[in-house]
């Protein structure tokens, strides 16, 4: 330990600290190196898990049964061998025909949904549950649809026209290789299927072959046969069936509604399906005016989700409607007939599921957010383990601290979001590789500049990072999974109110959804339709999000980083502390009548003990005499905290005077709750005094705490460090705090260390993990006396040291007190013999007694202090409670 003069030494400045704390958490993220290359990595991990299993699902796409369907068409005469094959949805199944070349799309006769058997509705003519097992000998099941109107008569007439007869003219049992008489019959009749639909309509899966396809009749007067052809060359062999098609009267469309709700397992108490065929309500239709409302069925009990249902389904019946009505109007002899559907021609495609697409908003959001848990538990870390108390105690002011750990997170979401977005782009994520990239760095820049003011939000109320962890976690994948649950449905639904939708995007979770919904959903158009995804000209389109979230981010991260500094910067403050403005409480308890009686029974109680009250009078008159030779003096210190729940102040320190003169090493005692943690918490700034104040070599305690700083040392009683560092780093990092540079830094450090014995066998270039407690507790008291301070604070510094080690270190503090003052705390009377010049016993907020350990020694003998016989005085650190900050203690 340099023992040069002991000069009054400046803070360091505001850039001075930046470089002090930037260097050590260089060497801390150094020295986690493959934390953080994990962190980075952990995006990339993730696409190559994506690219694997979309490689595994593209390989089981490229099989036969997803490839277009082909057929041998010639074959070798004398081996049989095929000697010419043909592609094309004619030799596909629905699903193949995806994939296949479709120049000419095959056209298709329009069908009905028509419920399967056992889930039709019962009628008046079968009242009994369909498909009840009653035998051969049970009577088809009939068809219901529903009618009403406001005209009845015509309401029903025109439902008996809905299901018209089969012309004579029309043999469908007849084989028929030319599609147009299928065509031209069915269009005539009301053809159906219980075959659920597809999406597309290259292959029409109610004339796949082995189907059956159902003619609805108002009554079945032939059997079923089978008939085979080609429609468009693509063959069919069907079975068809007559199924009898029934017209119900209902009261008005409110019945129809209720019936059709009752279709559900869930909408009736028997948990069984009831499903119709349709409901039609013809409404105010005349012979002037057709206007008809079709109910469908689009939820099948059959149903996966996967099967929309189409205008495959549909227009059938739309045309039913408008054919019988047509009837009414001109007659029977005139017709209006949908002859068939086809699908646009398309291009030979491979069938590909994109795993984006399938996972899009989900997957991303996920992962973008998992950075606020590494965030929050850093800082949560630092609180918990008073890491960031040691630092200010030491002279770091907040600035710095802010500016380095929100540089640090930026740095670390700026390299993750990078590798997310590159590594996506370079395996062809179709989310990163067709979006605007512009946008993209816009999107993602605000939203991790919000996420880390987040972080420091959050972590003003977690004193714990095992809840903050948890509670982080659950955040992240709760928001994502009511994002994709619940915020979905509301983007979808465009009668959804859009500020409410905007109310819910101020949670961060809900905007990245948002924004990342909007860039899945135009990279999946883009991809469909040939081209660029996102486009800054996009953000004008009247559905897009996009605008809105980025405007949300931009406001939240300006209104919300002042919003965490100040609870940050004053974390004793009450959420609500601007109402403190209002409160009427008197701020010096010192002023009101009844504390002035309590201060002259004081006056009396200190004349009572004449050490106490010859130390009251010498510091009055060094103050008068504006003697500041003495390196601390305190003038009527008091601390009165505010009652809470009704219950009354608490006069913690109650006038306080003590003079220290350069050279000395006080020791302080005193019970627990005695008053000694809010007398130092006053000495270092982390509370104000009520009244009174302190010098520290002339510097007033009220306005120069900042140069205090710069001139202390604290060893606390509970090793404060990080296990990653090493005891150098340690002692580097504290004197750059104490505005020490270059040669002067290094000669301090490499003294510090051989004051303590770490100098040697390379102990102080090894990791604070691998020291024992000993060598811990020896780090402490370096990182105290180092840069020569003017005042230090020890608690028990020689806690867990041998006995070599003890003298040692007794020795290092006898030369360190030479040019400074020690408060020293201990509850060996040994160490205070060895060490103190000087010792007070602090009881109930006040001394009961200075002078030298031999004259409180003789004190102690002749008379009892408030049961101090009984009483173990054991010294704590004064402003640390088992570790934790709790400045409302003593």
């Amino acid at each position: 330990m340099a023992a040069g003069s002991c000069r009054m030494r400046r803070v360091a400045t505001f850039f001075r600290q930046v470089h002090a704390l930037l260097l050590k958490n260089l060497s801390f993220q150094r020295r986690n190196a493959k934390a953080n290359a994990a962190i980075a990595a952990f995006p990339v991990l993730l696409c190559v898990l994506l690219v694997a299993i979309q490689g595994v699902i593209d390989h089981e796409l490229d099989r036969p049964p997803f490839r277009c369907g082909c057929a041998c068409v010639r074959r070798d005469g004398r081996t049989g061998a095929c000697a010419a094959s043909e592609c094309g949805v004619q030799h596909s199944t629905s699903t193949q025909a995806l994939s296949c070349a479709v120049p000419a799309p095959p056209r298709w006769p329009a069908l009905v949904q028509v419920p399967d058997e056992r889930d039709r509705a019962p009628t008046p003519v079968h009242p009994a549950r369909c498909g009840g097992g009653g035998g051969a000998s049970e009577a088809p099941c009939p068809v219901a649809a529903l009618i009403t109107g406001q005209n009845r008569r015509l309401s029903e007439g025109l439902g008996r026209g809905l299901f018209p007869d089969v012309p004579a003219s029309c043999d469908l049992s007849v084989a028929n290789s030319k599609n147009s008489c299928y065509l031209n019959e069915l269009s005539t009749i009301v053809p159906g299927t219980s075959t659920l639909p597809a999406h597309v309509l290259f292959i029409e899966p109610g004339f796949e072959p082995n189907s059956t396809m159902y003619v609805i009749q108002k009554k079945c007067i032939w059997d079923s046969h089978n008939i085979s052809g080609n429609f468009d060359a693509m063959p069919i062999q069907l079975d068809v069936k007559c199924v009898q098609g029934l017209t119900l009267w209902c009261q008005n469309s409110s019945v129809i509604s209720r019936l059709l709700f009752k279709g559900y397992k869930g909408g009736n108490k028997r948990r069984t399906s009831n499903e119709y065929l349709a409901g039609y309500d013809f409404l105010d239709t005349s012979k002037r005016r057709f206007h008809v409302y079709v109910s469908y069925n689009s939820t099948f009990s059959r149903d996966n989700g996967h099967h929309p249902m189409t205008i495959l389904r549909v227009a059938r019946l739309v045309n039913m409607a408008s054919a019988t009505y047509l009837k009414f109007l001109r007659g029977p002899n005139v017709e209006m007939r949908l002859e068939y559907l086809k699908e646009m021609p398309k291009t030979a495609i491979k069938i590909r599921l994109d795993l984006t697409t399938l996972l899009d908003a989900l997957f991303f959001t996920w992962t973008v957010q998992l950075l606020l848990p590494v965030m929050l538990t850093y800082l949560v870390y630092e609180k918990q383990h008073n890491l960031r108390l040691m630092m200010k105690m030491h002279g770091l002011k907040d600035g710095p601290y802010w500016m380095i750990s929100y540089a640090y997170f930026l740095s670390l979401s700026a390299v993750y979001m990078m590798f997310f977005v590159m590594f996506g782009s370079f395996i062809g994520l179709d989310i990163f590789r067709l979006n605007s990239y512009s946008i993209q760095f816009v999107f993602y820049f605000l939203y991790i500049n919000l996420q880390i003011v987040v972080a420091f939000l959050l972590a003003s109320f977690f004193s714990s990072v095992k809840t903050a962890s948890v509670i982080s976690y659950i955040y992240v994948f709760g928001s994502s999974l009511l994002g994709e649950s619940l915020l979905q449905l509301f983007i979808e639904d465009t009668t959804f109110p859009r500020q409410w939708l905007v109310t819910m995007e101020l949670v961060p979770g809900f905007a990245l959804y948002r924004g990342i919904y909007e860039l899945a959903d135009y990279a999946f158009a883009g991809r469909q339709m040939g081209k660029p995804g996102m486009q800054w000209r996009d953000l004008n389109d009247p559905v897009n999000g996009m605008k809105d979230v980025l405007l949300l981010m931009s406001i939240e991260w300006i209104l919300l980083l002042p919003v965490a500094f100040l609870l940050d910067h004053r974390p004793k403050w009450h959420p609500l502390f601007l109402f403190g403005f209002m409160s009427t409480k008197h701020s010096s308890p010192s002023l009101r009548p009844d504390k002035v009686k309590q201060r002259s029974r004081k006056v009396f109680a200190d004349m009572a003990k004449p050490d106490v009250f010859l130390e009251r009078k010498v510091v009055k008159k060094l103050l008068k005499e504006m003697d500041m030779k003495n390196m601390i003096i305190c003038h009527n210190l008091k601390k009165v905290y505010p009652g809470k729940n009704g219950n009354p102040d608490k006069l913690a320190v109650k006038g306080l005077s003590l003079a220290l003169r350069k050279g000395q090493c006080f020791g302080m005692l005193g019970p627990n709750g005695a008053g000694k943690t809010s007398f130092i918490n006053m000495m270092i700034g982390l509370v104000s005094p009520t009244y009174g104040t302190a010098y520290i070599h002339g510097m007033d305690l009220r306005r120069d705490m900042n140069e205090i700083y710069a001139n202390i040392g604290v060893c606390p009683q509970h090793d404060l460090h990080w296990e990653t560092l090493t005891g150098r780093e340690h002692l580097m990092f504290y004197g750059r705090l104490k505005n020490l540079t270059g040669a002067d830094l290094l000669k301090a450090v490499d003294e510090s260390l051989k004051s303590v014995n770490l100098f040697h066998s390379g102990f102080g270039d090894k990791s604070v993990s691998k020291y024992s407690g000993g060598m811990k507790r020896r780090l402490s008291v370096a990182i105290a006396l180092i840069g020569n301070p003017k005042v230090v604070y020890m608690d028990e510094p020689s806690t867990g040291l041998d006995t070599a080690s003890r003298s040692n270190l007794w020795n290092v503090i006898k030369r360190a007190k030479k040019n400074c003052t020690i408060i020293l705390t201990t509850h060996s009377m040994e160490e205070a013999e060895e060490l103190c010049d000087r010792v007070g016993i602090f009881v109930d907020g006040n001394f009961q007694c200075l002078g030298t350990p031999k004259e409180v020694k003789k004190t102690s003998k002749k008379k009892k202090i408030n049961n101090a016989s009984r009483i173990h005085l054991k010294i704590e650190f004064l402003f640390f409670n088992n570790g934790k900050i709790n400045p409302s203690q003593s």
